[in-house]
């Protein structure tokens, strides 16, 4: 939602979420417009993430004949299969995959020998974003958006503080409000329209 408010133009977002992907299934999206990203898939058996790094060492482009790095795809339950063969997930661009049933005490990967590095698969960098740090998300909007971005509007779209227009404009001056609601309605965002 925070990403919808910055950048009203949606293929310039660099975060989205689809609360209506299908029945019952709702999608995450990072895309950095340079190849690198993830998608994270939510459904009724807990959610799959998968994420691209192009320059890492893990990188199927980084191989003599492309393909997914040994073990990284090789275990992922059949409850996720819908989200591992999706299309537009390509996932035979894929450096990491990381899964979580809904009974399951933590995330989970397959048996992976990983390289040398302090980040070979790409995920510690793209995942960062999600340390639930409201903090962390205003330094990285205002370094990607250029713009001065309101902390606390931040810390109340992390806590589902229902969106306003006097919350949307604390975040950005210059959005239209009737845009962001749609964008809301898609996203699932509670909105106050009071």
């Amino acid at each position: 939602m925070l990403d919808a408010i910055m950048m009203r133009a949606w293929d310039y977002r660099y975060y989205s979420f689809n609360s209506r992907w299908a029945e019952g299934e709702q999608i995450a999206s990072m895309r950095n417009g340079q190849g690198d990203g993830w998608y994270c898939g939510f459904g009724l058996h807990g959610a799959l993430l998968k994420g691209f790094d192009h320059e890492s060492e893990m990188s199927p482009w980084n191989m003599e004949t492309p393909k997914v790095w040994p073990g990284v795809l090789d275990s992922v339950p059949e409850v996720f299969k819908s989200f591992a063969t999706e299309p537009g997930f390509s996932m035979e661009d894929t450096t990491f995959c990381i899964w979580r049933g809904t009974e399951d005490a933590q995330w989970s990967t397959g048996k992976i020998s990983y390289p040398d590095g302090d980040d070979p698969d790409g995920s510690a960098w793209m995942l960062a974003i999600l340390d639930q740090n409201p903090s962390s998300y205003k330094e990285w909007a205002e370094d990607y958006y250029e713009q001065p971005i309101s902390l606390s509007g931040v810390r109340q779209m992390y806590e589902h503080v229902p969106l306003t227009q006097k919350l949307a404009r604390e975040l950005n001056a210059t959005v239209e409000f009737a845009g962001v609601l749609a964008d809301a309605c898609e996203i699932g965002y509670p909105v106050d329209r009071t």
